[in-house]
């Protein structure tokens, strides 16, 4: 990741001290860089030019609106499916409010995003959650249009994904492959979630769900400054891990 002010501390600071100055430059860079929320030149030029930075949480639903315009029209489907994701993140009405107009600013089609899924790509666990809430949104409507997944594929590029592992989330919530609608996992979407298939056997199955569950465990990231929708975000992630063993062991029977 580039630190604008800790590039700029360091090089001002060995141009007048040398390497020690370039040490003490740096630091100071730094902790502009980490109190103003400065990852990149681009968030440099935001606030240069009066715009605030997008959260985590705005970025989301900046990619949300884009995905329900790209087909040229926005249906009742893709407007419930962000009030759903509203609930799934327990946001309170001012975070309501700023996701709404993040949404909308979505829509417009205008907001660059590349600078914003560079940083994010350094969280793994909220790079996650939001292409599979991006999937959610994909399939709001019942479909997958070519330029949505043309979208998506691009924004798990900048996110550091290969096209596969995108692509693989998809079934996860695809109508005629996911039953999560009704709250009801599949014994072939749990197998993927997992990892496994029909002929693993018990053993590498658990051995599979236990690193999966190390993984994402919030626990692991409270106390290691974790943003709350990362947090939220492992939260839902081991709640469905749990779900697909505890189908795969009803249908296995161990």
């Amino acid at each position: 990741m580039l630190w604008p002010s800790t590039v700029i501390g360091a090089g001002a600071g060995f141009a007048i001290a040398s390497i020690p100055g370039a040490l003490l430059g740096a630091l100071l860079g730094q902790a502009m860089d980490r109190r103003l929320q400065l990852h990149s030149w681009a968030h440099v030029r935001e606030r240069l030019g009066g715009r605030p930075v997008l959260r985590d949480d705005e970025v989301l639903f900046v990619l949300l609106g884009r995905l329900a315009k790209s087909d040229g029209r926005v249906v009742d489907g893709h407007i419930q499916q962000a009030r759903v994701e509203m609930q799934r993140l327990e946001m309170n009405e001012p975070a309501r409010r700023r996701a709404i107009a993040a949404f909308n600013r979505g829509k417009r089609g205008k907001e660059r995003l590349g600078a914003h899924l560079r940083r994010l790509k350094q969280q793994p666990h909220a790079a996650e959650g939001m292409l599979r809430a991006c999937w959610r949104m994909v399939w709001a409507d019942g479909q997958a249009g070519r330029h949505e997944r043309e979208l998506l594929l691009a924004w798990g590029q900048a996110l550091g994904w290969s096209s596969a592992k995108v692509q693989a989330l998809a079934l996860d919530y695809e109508p005629q492959k996911a039953a999560l609608a009704d709250g009801i996992l599949g014994y072939p979407q749990a197998l993927r979630m997992l990892g496994v298939s029909a002929e693993t056997d018990a053993g590498q199955i658990k051995q599979a769900y236990r690193r999966l569950l190390s993984r994402h465990h919030p626990d692991k990231l409270v106390g290691n400054g974790a943003s709350p929708l990362q947090i939220r975000e492992a939260t839902e992630r081991t709640r469905e891990l749990h779900q697909a063993y505890a189908v795969i062991r009803k249908r296995r029977g161990f």
